[in-house]
């Protein structure tokens, strides 16, 4: 029943919300408490991390009906891997199973899948199927989701300067404008809200460069139960910072 409950459709025909003035084109969401929702509850990491998948799709819905374009999930930071073994095999396995399981219905309503980070270590198979999820969804223009898989924001950084000086490109060329195209999210813009659930007010290397103008918001709500409510507060939040700019 939860299950159902949770897994809905994003809405056909946007209905997006009049209620602030300030809506953020582009968002960053740092999935947190996954674990720490679970074992409140007597269960396992492995479940809550299977109830953290399950909340994506509410948490797009309601992004979509505020007038939200463009999200951006940290699914798997390269820090992660210092998680056990066993939690690693079973969140990539949770997570084969959200690609196969939406990958169609992403293509059929418009949202275009970016994936952001390194496929370096993860099994081919699953590989693959991120792979294979961009492809077919990279013409869509609706909605886009940028997945942070497998991501650091130092990272990142690097290959960018890497890239530049294969192509070469000589000192004096390099601009802000130039160097954002070498990044995983060239075309996306800067984020102007980053929310972190769990509680922790970092930003744990998240997108160094995309978030350095946003608006932070941390809640101490856990992942699996972040919902439209949630988003509603941190957009308050939002609004409340532009608001004050706007009086300045």
């Amino acid at each position: 029943m939860l299950k159902e409950r949770l897994i809905t459709q994003l809405p056909k025909t946007r209905i997006e919300s009049t209620e602030f003035r300030f809506v953020p084109r582009h968002i960053g969401i740092m999935m947190d408490g996954n674990g720490r929702w679970a074992q409140a509850r007597g269960l396992s990491r492995r479940d809550g991390h299977r109830f953290g998948t399950l909340n994506v799709r509410r948490a797009l819905d309601a992004c979509a009906r505020y007038g939200i374009r463009i999200v951006t999930l940290y699914v798997f930071s390269t820090e992660n891997w210092g998680r056990p073994r066993d939690e690693i095999t079973g969140f990539f396995e949770l997570l084969a199973e959200v690609i196969d399981r939406e990958t169609e219905n992403f293509r059929r309503e418009g949202v275009r899948l970016i994936h952001s980070g390194s496929l370096d270590g993860i099994p081919p198979v699953l590989a693959e199927k991120v792979t294979r999820a961009v492809a077919n969804t990279r013409a869509n223009r609706a909605y886009t989701l940028n997945v942070a898989f497998n991501y650091g924001g130092r990272a990142e950084i690097l290959r960018a300067v890497q890239e530049i000086l294969r192509a070469p490109i000589s000192a004096d060329a390099i601009s802000e404008e130039l160097f954002e195209r070498y990044l995983y999210t060239a075309g996306l813009g800067d984020m102007d809200l980053v929310i972190r659930t769990g509680g922790d007010q970092r930003l744990s290397n998240f997108f160094p460069w995309q978030a350095a103008h946003g608006v932070f918001y941390s809640t101490p709500t856990f992942w699996p139960d972040f919902d439209e409510r949630e988003l509603r507060r941190a957009l308050q939040v939002y609004n409340q910072f532009w608001q004050a700019q706007n009086k300045m």
